[in-house]
């Protein structure tokens, strides 16, 4: 699989649902719930607003008494939110309804979560510059040049396109870094100074229909062998959908502008930890086999579909899971524990239809993670010192 198809299902923020967002009690700030709102309240215009991250700033900023507006075309899950203002429409403006509802209107703010092409993001911007005083673009972490160094802040080398007008994500969505940069600038020349381009990670949470980072405390639960990728101290960053959705409303009330990069949790994680909290969580003696990433390349299995959100720390990717949040948490970022999100998750994957869980939409199939298993323990068998050094707590 190519790095930039990789990188695109990476941190594509795929699925559609409600989340209940209740009151949250984070570790950063000492097992004190969030600070009140101060100040006045805001009208703020989602574009978007029914898929995963939407409608956590809606339940987000609803808890904090500002008033939505949501612009879409109506076709996914109309029926959410029936309190809340919606706007008909299209952000193609050359399509018959396009950004029409959206004229002589005024916010406060703009959450664009869903521009991917910087013709689009340049016409809702452009038409919103006049009436609008904020705008937060949701961009993509997949806007650096390249995942093979960490990062230490925001200002690493982004991503170009060769032509600056394509509109497809390419054949092995090559395009998708250099898109998300392109609207980054687009909204920013739009709004100079009014802008802040939010550049996240794996999204993850209740209600990520996308099953990436789902498949792991899921799979645990399952109990029985199961396979791990890599050791058990390659690194992980991931992002409570809360946790992002409640920094974008802070970010709105104090209008904020600038490029962050929203990762976490707070301190570094690994897969290691991620499944000893599964482990914690689920309260399951599943076993873990961790098998090298290059005997699964090796066997077929690359990029992070079937083993999702894992990238290995070695080569292209060696810098996926490393990004720097400090400008994010100077900004008010804070994350909840983990064991909350993986509990949350777990919590609302089980409570799917049967029909639906029956159907994950990543991961191993147990079929696949056997013959991977069966396979390993073979390589093992042949070659001792084949097996990783470092085996963790689930090793």
């Amino acid at each position: 699989m190519s790095t930039s198809r990789r990188k695109f299902l990476q941190y594509f923020a795929a699925g559609a649902s409600l989340l209940a967002l209740r009151p949250v009690v984070h570790a950063a700030s000492g097992g004190k719930a969030a600070s009140p709102r101060k100040g006045p309240k805001k009208r703020i215009l989602i574009l978007g607003g029914t898929g995963f991250l939407g409608p956590a700033v809606v339940e987000a900023a609803r808890a904090r008494g500002h008033v939505l507006t949501l612009f879409n075309r109506g076709k996914t899950r109309p029926e959410l939110f029936p309190d809340v203002e919606k706007l008909r429409g299209d952000r193609d403006p050359d399509k018959d309804e396009g950004l029409q509802a959206l004229r002589n209107r005024k916010w406060d703010a703009v959450v664009d979560t869903s521009g991917y092409y910087p013709r689009l993001v340049r016409a809702s911007a452009a038409l919103l510059a006049p009436s609008v005083k904020q705008y937060l673009f949701i961009s993509s972490v997949s806007a650096y040049a390249s995942d093979k160094t960490p990062h230490e802040d925001e200002s690493g080398p982004t991503a170009t396109l060769a032509d600056p007008t394509v509109e497809e994500m390419g054949k092995d969505y090559e395009f998708y870094g250099g898109l998300k940069r392109a609207c980054e600038e687009a909204a920013e020349a739009a709004m100079p100074g009014r802008v802040a381009n939010i550049r996240p990670g794996y999204i993850v949470g209740p209600d990520d229909r996308s099953d990436r980072f789902t498949y792991w405390p899921v799979r645990f639960d399952r109990g029985g062998e199961m396979l791990a990728p890599g050791t058990p101290e390659d690194p992980l960053q991931i992002i409570d959908v809360r946790d992002l959705a409640e920094w974008l409303v802070l970010l709105i009330e104090g209008h904020v502008t600038g490029v962050f990069n929203a990762v976490g949790p707070g301190p570094a994680w690994t897969m290691g930890a991620m499944l000893d909290t599964c482990r914690k969580v689920s309260g399951k003696d599943t076993k873990v086999t961790w098998v090298p990433a290059a005997f699964l390349e090796k066997n077929g299995e690359t990029g992070d579909v079937r083993l999702p959100i894992y990238m290995p720390p070695a080569g292209a990717s060696a810098g996926t899971h490393l990004r720097a949040n400090a400008k994010a948490v100077k900004a008010g970022l804070r994350f909840r524990p983990v064991d909350v999100t993986v509990r949350d998750t777990l919590a609302w994957f089980k409570g799917l239809p049967e029909d639906r869980r029956a159907r994950p939409r990543a991961g191993l199939p147990p079929e696949r993670e056997a013959e991977l298993l069966a396979l390993w323990a073979k390589a093992r068998e042949s070659t001792p010192a084949a097996a990783p050094a470092a085996a963790g707590k689930g090793g």
